[in-house]
């Protein structure tokens, strides 16, 4: 069975980055994607798409993207429930981003909006790695003998 999902779109709000009782990093967010055709006016719509990303991959994505920022989204579609307070059960469909890429520059979303965001493309994966040199601006201590070819 394939659960996959590729999106395109801008977000429609700033990404909502919360914490959960063990501190993994939850981010929520909502993409505007156009549809491929036009409406009887002549215009294209959108749909609305919510979204969830974890960990630090959830960190990165909040500190690179805001609200207007162009991105691509690649995860699986899921379904949850959960009982509100009034004790009626909600059915949540919505898609969890395991990559996203950054798809327009500093530059050229600069007058979208005035908040921080990055030129740098970028596609993260919410698998925990275990890259040793990962936020470490240290320099690397390798001869040529270390080299595998």
């Amino acid at each position: 069975m394939l659960n996959r999902v590729t999106l395109t779109g801008r977000l429609t709000r700033d990404v909502d980055l919360r914490y959960t009782q063990s501190g993994t990093a939850v981010g929520s967010f909502s993409l505007a994607v156009d549809r491929q055709f036009t409406n009887k006016q002549g215009e294209r719509e959108a749909d609305f798409i919510n979204c969830v990303i974890w960990r630090k991959p959830a960190e990165n994505f909040a500190n690179f993207v805001h609200k207007g920022s162009l991105v691509g989204i690649d995860g699986r579609i899921q379904t949850r429930t959960y009982d509100n307070k009034q004790g009626q059960r909600v059915y949540v469909t919505e898609v969890v981003a395991d990559n996203f890429s950054l798809l327009e520059s500093r530059k050229d979303n600069q007058g979208q909006s005035n908040h921080q965001s990055s030129s740098i493309q970028s596609k993260h994966s919410s698998q925990p790695t275990n890259d040793p040199f990962a936020n470490n601006g240290d320099s690397i201590d390798i001869t040529d003998e270390d080299l595998p070819f």
